[in-house]
């Protein structure tokens, strides 16, 4: 998506300050560095033509001003991630590790940070930006050298392609030794650093690999003996020798920002591998002491980590987010996140911070732009067809934007104290869209996708795939504390004859061939990415994160049993799921599980029974099977209109 904002000047005092020509230029002098083909100028810059390049009256001391060019082959969409990534910037930039004291108002923050000795503490204004062409910032110090600073980077796209990236710095010294200071970092030390940066970030595009060079970690006493143990074991249980070796390396060689927060379907994705692999890779090395996992709870407005715990038995029903305010439920389907480190054993991952907001810490916000009370900004938008949602911090509710090609191409949203103006907004894919703040308040206007990342590897998927219930059959919910794990579809199967043929044969023979059947079910579901919940004598339950799983996993298996004494009854509904800990073991309850146990009465063991909710699937309807309706009336759902099946192949 393309969006470009236009501010009007008489909100100067709350808009950011727009890029300045260029004053007297200097240029990167072939002798004091290599050629550079990518960079195109570095420049200090001032407001007035009669004072000084670099030098703004503001005050007791002058703002200096710093604007560095670059031309960039890359495209702004594939740089942004990058550049937009504010923590790894800052940290390979050189900045000091930040600390948290707080958050105050639309989302401001408290840090600190000590360099050279000197303690540094500031408030930092909430993020502007525009993905994914510009973003800035204000910081305001408390104590220290600098009294404020401005920083802001614009990525605009070159006329023969490419990227022209502008990244401008505005600091004002406090006293004089930020006088001496500011020039020495910013115009000497950090434009070295912006350089080199800036060049890797482009190179990293065509590499697709990981930009970050972090410091070359410290390894634990023996972790290399217990990587390679790992390794071996790994690979000698059916794992990929290649992607082994790859995780191997990453964690023993990738830096601390990096390896602290490994997200298994986007590491599948740099690696163009498969996601269901590389997951339970992650979990086979979690289990060999490779590695760690931990369970990050999200907040479901600013989706950024309100906890972090390393077991589900430590994950509370009840959270709060300091950056929102507000209380929330955990919800697996959406608000938990596996995530994995190096085990300690290997490697100490340091949690360090270097910028704790940005772009990239909320990246399904597309926009985000913090407006004075009475102020007007107009948005030229290009979004994506989908599903939006504008919203404010500070105010309750929010107006869903539909992108279509028949939406209205100019809108105008008025933000007032009791609320938003109209229940839908309809904007077409190329739009102009004026916003409006009548309220008293200023307010960090959110413009942001209402779709969930697939790229997070939710506690509803991991949960319910037999690898993790074979791996960690201890891992269970705090007792007594129900979480919604989204939608499932959800099996039980039933042998039919087998009371007869446990008579007709003997109970060995038939115990024998019944734990057969059991291991064979087993198989069917864990290949379609499910997960067996328990067995009950003959019986089992399982959960499948998509419909269409379950019907090919019980079709494979009444085709393995057919021909034998025993017919395999199925039952299958899809719904909403409460997870829950029962006797030490990850369970679920609620209508869903209670309709599909009571469907599995209906099958005869040729057939499998199910809901309108499976047969309506859309991937459901792309196999070939016939479908009759069947007339019944179900024990403990009297009264409700269900629509029900008997499938058959």
């Amino acid at each position: 998506m393309v969006l470009y904002l236009h501010r009007p000047t008489r909100e100067a005092a709350y808009a950011d300050a727009e890029p300045e020509e260029p004053g007297a230029a200097y240029r990167l002098g072939a002798g004091r560095f290599p050629p550079q083909s990518h960079l195109v100028r570095l420049a200090r810059t001032g407001s007035r033509a009669n004072e000084p390049a670099g030098v703004r009256e503001a005050g007791p001391l002058k703002e200096l001003a710093y604007r560095f060019e670059f031309g960039l082959k890359s495209s702004p969409a594939q740089l942004w991630p990058l550049v937009s990534d504010t923590n790894h910037f800052n940290r390979d930039a050189g900045v000091p590790a930040v600390e948290r004291l707080g958050v105050g108002d639309n989302a401001r923050r408290k840090l600190r940070l000590s360099m050279l000795g000197v303690s540094v503490e500031w408030e930092e204004e909430p993020f502007e930006w525009v993905s994914p062409y510009r973003f800035s910032v204000v910081r305001r110090y408390v104590r220290g050298p600098v009294e404020s600073m401005r920083t802001s980077a614009t990525l605009e796209p070159g006329p023969g392609g490419g990227t022209r990236l502008v990244y401008e710095v505005r600091a004002r010294p406090r006293n004089i030794l930020g006088r001496i200071a500011i020039p020495l970092q910013i115009g000497v030390l950090s434009r070295r650093r912006f350089v080199a940066v800036f060049r890797r970030y482009d190179a990293t595009v065509d590499l697709d690999g990981e930009a970050s060079a972090g410091r070359r970690p410290r390894l634990a006493p023996g972790a290399r003996e217990r990587i390679e143990g790992a390794r071996l074991a790994l690979v000698s249980s059916g794992a990929s020798a290649e992607l082994v070796e790859r995780l191997c390396v990453l964690v023993e060689s990738g830096d601390d920002l990096s390896v602290g927060n490994l997200r298994p379907y986007v590491l599948a994705d740099v690696w163009h591998a498969d996601r269901r692999e590389i997951l339970a890779l992650c979990l086979q090395a979690t289990r060999r002491g490779m590695l760690e996992l931990r369970w990050e709870l999200l907040c479901p407005l600013c989706r950024g980590a309100a906890a972090s715990e390393v077991s589900l038995g430590a994950v509370a029903g009840r959270l709060h987010c300091e950056t929102c305010r507000i209380d929330f439920t955990a919800d697996f389907d959406r608000s938990v996140e596996v995530k994995f480190r190096p085990s300690p054993s290997i490697r100490r991952v340091e949690q360090l911070d270097f910028c704790v907001a940005g772009p990239q810490v909320t990246p399904h916000v597309v926009a985000q732009q913090l407006i004075a009370p009475g102020g007007r900004r107009v948005l030229g938008a290009r979004l994506e067809p989908g599903r939006y949602r504008l919203r404010a911090l500070a105010l309750p509710s929010g107006l869903t934007v539909t992108v279509s090609a028949g939406g209205a191409q100019e809108a105008q949203v008025r933000v007032e104290p009791q609320g938003w103006p109209v229940a839908e907004l309809e904007l077409a894919e190329e739009a102009a869209l004026a916003l409006e703040n009548a309220t008293a308040e200023e307010q960090l206007l959110i413009l942001e996708r209402t779709a969930w990342s697939d790229r997070a590897a939710t506690a509803a998927e991991v949960t319910a795939l037999q690898v993790y219930r074979d791996l960690f059959a201890a891992e269970a919910l705090r007792p007594g504390e129900p979480i919604s794990v989204g939608t499932l579809t959800v099996v039980f199967t039933d042998l039919r004859g087998s009371t007869r043929f446990y008579r007709d044969v003997g109970d060995a023979p038939a115990f024998g061939l019944v734990l057969e059947h059991l291991d064979l079910l087993r198989e069917a579901v864990a290949a379609e990415d499910g997960a067996v919940v328990k067995s009950m004598g003959d019986a089992i339950m399982a959960v499948f994160p998509r419909p269409v799983g379950a019907l090919r996993a019980m079709l494979s298996a009444q085709e393995a049993v057919a021909g034998r004494p025993l017919a395999l009854k199925v039952g299958m509904h899809t719904g909403p799921c409460i997870a829950v800990n029962q006797n030490g073991v990850l369970d679920y309850f609620g209508s869903t599980i209670n309709l599909a146990a009571r469907l599995v009465e209906l099958s005869s063991g040729e057939d499998i029974v199910v809901s309108e909710a499976v047969l309506a699937d859309p991937e459901v309807a792309t196999l070939t099977h016939r479908a009759e309706p069947i007339d019944e009336v179900l024990k403990g759902f009297e009264g409700e209109l269900l629509a029900l099946w008997r499938l058959a192949q």
